[in-house]
């Protein structure tokens, strides 16, 4: 990175992949920004766990690809089928708690930010039409991360 502040986005654009300019309240952005928070708090609480930290990788693609334009191609491969089928397994394993569960932690703080972006990817979704691998995904790893939590209980 050559400097960290352009100037470009005072006025309140900011740009997708392929350099077009876009409001920064637009539905990707605000996604982006969703998905951010919640890569920072799997940073959090990964603890050396490898599944976890190949989320955090998988996210940053994730958010490439929400920024890539409507007809523009995103080099950059999705491994979200096989992150997916890896935390059914791990939830498949885990103890499943009986009954309602307050949350507590930082784990509930990652799930409910989970859902937050997940629904902002939905929303993009709607409008810009994303891999649906992504949405299953991002669905799985609330549940994913539900587990995590209750086993840290």
């Amino acid at each position: 990175m050559k400097q960290i502040y352009t100037k470009t986005g005072d006025e309140g654009t900011t740009s997708l992949r392929d350099g077009i300019r876009v409001s920064k309240d637009d539905s990707r952005i605000e996604a982006n920004g969703q998905i951010d928070m919640l890569d920072s708090l799997i940073g959090l609480v990964s603890e050396g766990n490898p599944l976890l930290t190949d989320i955090q990788h998988e996210l940053m693609t994730v958010m490439s690809h929400v920024a890539t334009p409507d007809g523009s191609q995103n080099p950059r491969p999705l491994h979200c089928d096989t992150l997916t089928d890896r935390m059914e397994r791990a939830i498949d394993a885990a103890r499943t708690p009986t009954g309602f569960v307050l949350p507590r932690g930082i784990f509930h703080v990652a799930r409910a930010q989970c859902r937050t972006a997940e629904r902002r990817l939905w929303t993009v979704h709607r409008q810009h039409p994303l891999d649906e691998s992504i949405l299953r995904m991002m669905n799985r790893l609330s549940d994913y991360l539900f587990v995590l939590a209750n086993e840290k209980a």
